[in-house]
């Protein structure tokens, strides 16, 4: 039990450290110091409420079976947000809003469940008080065949249990990386020769090419002829000059247009 009663502390150590909670203080308990009057900045203390472990087997008929059972944990945390008189009372809900949301979208903890109280005023520190909760699930295999051990309940894969694996609210890492960069953009300097291939190590969803300090479409009253400066290709669909492969996009001189002129810059975005 020595690892689920270390995990306020890991709880709020972990907090501290999140740059969008800066102006708030994490303990494991309201410290019996001395304290500003009235209390300076929102002070959160993290604690242990209740723990409830359930073995379950999941063979055999339920009946117990030494390499086929596991335990469920629900963890009760307790919260206790002093918030200063100066901010209000209100200032107590948005900081345990702002918890509530640092843990369930940016920590591997399995939160079943969340909720508060009222607001109460200490004369002693001339702070706002909200007492909250928060109910986190674990599980563990502790049989013998399983590769899990009770020291590893802290683990990320046991803590947030099948949270994790649950891709319908988890995002892949293909997902993820094209999240963190859904287009790539570069330029090129024309060589005027009639075809051009471009990789992007990737087969883009659309492109877009350009050139610099020139307008879509330009009309030479003088030949009757319209230069094409710029050109779309997407999965549906391209206009002339300009077509998507399997690993970038090619350019090349087709019905008026000037994708590769020689001299001119141009620019591209190439959609993932």
């Amino acid at each position: 039990m020595s690892e689920i009663s270390a995990l306020p502390g890991a709880i709020a150590g972990w907090l501290g450290s999140q740059e969008a909670l800066s102006g708030i203080r994490f303990t494991t308990e309201y410290p019996a110091e001395r304290k500003s009057v009235p209390l300076a900045r929102t002070i959160v203390s993290v604690g242990i409420d209740s723990v409830t472990i359930t073995d379950t087997f999941v063979e055999n008929g339920g009946e117990p079976e030494r390499d086929e059972y596991c335990r469920d944990a629900l963890i009760k945390i307790r919260l206790g947000v002093h918030a200063p008189f100066s901010q209000g009372g209100e200032a107590c809900y948005d900081a345990f809003t702002d918890v509530i949301d640092t843990l369930t979208f940016a920590s591997d903890l399995e939160i079943t469940g969340s909720g508060a109280g009222g607001v109460t005023a200490d004369r002693d520190t001339d702070a706002f008080v909200l007492f909250a909760w928060i109910e986190v699930r674990a599980n563990l295999c502790p049989a013998a065949s399983c590769s899990v051990r009770f020291a590893s309940f802290m683990n990320k894969d046991l803590l947030c249990g099948s949270h994790i694996t649950d891709t319908d609210i988890h995002l892949s890492p293909a997902q993820i990386e094209y999240l963190n960069a859904p287009a790539v953009t570069g330029s090129y300097f024309g060589t005027g020769s009639s075809s051009r291939a471009f990789l992007t190590g990737f087969p883009p969803r659309a492109v877009f090419v350009a050139a610099q300090d020139m307008p879509p479409c330009l009309f030479d009253s003088s030949t009757g002829e319209t230069r094409a400066y710029s050109a779309l290709a997407c999965g549906q669909g391209q206009t002339p000059g300009l077509s998507v492969t399997a690993n970038g996009f090619t350019v090349s001189a087709s019905q008026g247009t000037r994708l590769n002129e020689a001299g001119r810059d141009y620019f591209y975005i190439a959609m993932r």
